[in-house]
């Protein structure tokens, strides 16, 4: 696998592997995540010119790992966007096509924008009770905060989210120091 920023072409792409990856949602009672829309294109350039969007290419068959990759780089496994917010870098989505699952594409892209920043923190916000959400992110470091920790910035995340409609399932803000 490799991981390097995404370009403005594969924003298209990154669209499709969010349809998906959302699919598994469907299967736990959550079909309104499932059949979300992800945000356009045009949408999602703003990671490209305002924070991070990060790629993970999937490995070529028969090719080791650190094999130079043909013109041709392969599908895309998965991707990850963050921005910062207050002070912090603030991972508004890691996604991972199903196909790719449970070989640790989300940690790999979470421990590459970790090591590439001089932000003091990361920070996310996610499903409290799905199995690959907030217990996964605390097995990759994160913590939950406690509601006088939840700063500003991550308020008015919590409250677009609301208005969007994921408060009819349990969520919460976590961080992860580094």
């Amino acid at each position: 696998m490799r991981i390097r920023a995404a370009t403005r072409d594969e924003l298209p792409l990154l669209c499709e592997l969010e349809r998906a990856a959302g699919a598994p949602f469907a299967a736990i009672g959550m079909p309104e995540i499932a059949h979300d829309e992800p945000p356009a294109p045009h949408e999602l350039a703003h990671y490209l010119d305002e924070g991070v969007a990060l790629v993970a290419l999937a490995d070529h068959p028969g090719l080791p790992g650190d094999a130079a990759l043909p013109a041709d780089p392969g599908p895309i496994a998965g991707y990850l966007l963050a921005e910062p917010v207050d002070g912090a870098l603030h991972i508004e989505q890691v996604s991972v096509h199903p196909d790719h699952a449970r070989r640790g594409i989300g940690r790999a892209l979470i421990e590459h924008l970790a090591a590439g920043t001089d932000a003091p923190a990361l920070t996310l916000t996610t499903f409290t009770d799905v199995p690959w959400n907030a217990p996964y992110y605390a097995r990759c470091g994160f913590r939950p905060l406690a509601d006088h920790e939840v700063t500003p910035g991550l308020r008015e995340i919590r409250r677009k989210e609301a208005e969007h409609g994921l408060d009819r399932w349990p969520r919460l803000c976590m961080r992860r120091d580094l």
